[in-house]
């Protein structure tokens, strides 16, 4: 896997501890690109402190169930991905603008008590996201694109179809992955899906599902 200037290949690699950034409805997957715009002081510090060594931030969605820490602070799901600052751009006003690239997932071992603004955890990586899924050659692309352009007919959106036509399957099934505009609980599911097959099949049952319910919407409307 290739993040920017840098190559992750092996264990050693990796951190074993690192700064995580809870945001709901975020989804950032190995090798997909995430923009940023970070104004909260206690982020800034941590963008501060990444940029000066690993450049890795885990990303994270809150606890699906909406459970909070004794310090108001909310619970983390328990699977993330880890991602390089590729790019840095400051705003002149105190912000961040910055560009995530995924590099892999990762589980949650534990929660590190420390006196930085930030949380940091101690990390599992999903060391199999670092090389080719095996499975990319399985996944139903016609059934996929197919899900994919019903649901922007039914919503009057546009796509690049050229650019979609183009990409290779990992690349496409996780780009429509994060740029689905799904629930927390759903984008969750995409990210723990094991293997890129699985990915694809989940991203088809929820967009039909989603249809789906967009035409009951619609039929109960007429009525």
């Amino acid at each position: 896997m290739q993040a920017g200037n840098a190559h992750y290949r092996l264990p050693s690699d990796l951190p074993t501890v690192v700064a995580v950034f809870p945001l709901s409805g975020a989804l950032l997957l190995p090798g997909g690109r995430m923009p940023l715009n970070i104004f909260e002081p206690r982020y800034l510090q941590m963008v501060d402190e990444v940029m000066s060594g690993t450049r890795l931030i885990g990303m994270v969605q809150p606890a699906l169930d909406g459970s909070m820490r004794d310090d108001g602070e909310p619970e983390i799901c328990e699977v993330g991905c880890l991602g390089r600052v590729t790019s840095l751009a400051e705003t002149g006003d105190g912000r961040y603008l910055i560009s995530l690239q995924g590099v892999c997932r990762y589980r949650i071992a534990e929660e590190m008590a420390v006196k930085t603004p930030f949380r940091q955890c101690r990390i599992t990586p999903f060391l199999a996201d670092l090389k080719e899924d095996p499975t990319a050659g399985d996944v139903n692309r016609p059934a996929l694109l197919k899900a994919f352009r019903a649901y922007l007919q039914a919503n009057d959106l546009e796509a690049d179809w050229d650019s979609v036509s183009r990409a290779e399957n990992a690349m496409l099934v996780n780009a429509l992955s994060m740029m689905a505009p799904y629930g927390a609980a759903e984008k969750q599911a995409l990210l723990e899906a094991p293997d890129l097959k699985t990915r694809a099949d989940t991203l088809i049952a929820i967009t039909e599902m989603a249809l789906a319910r967009e035409d009951d919407e619609f039929g109960s409307s007429l009525q």
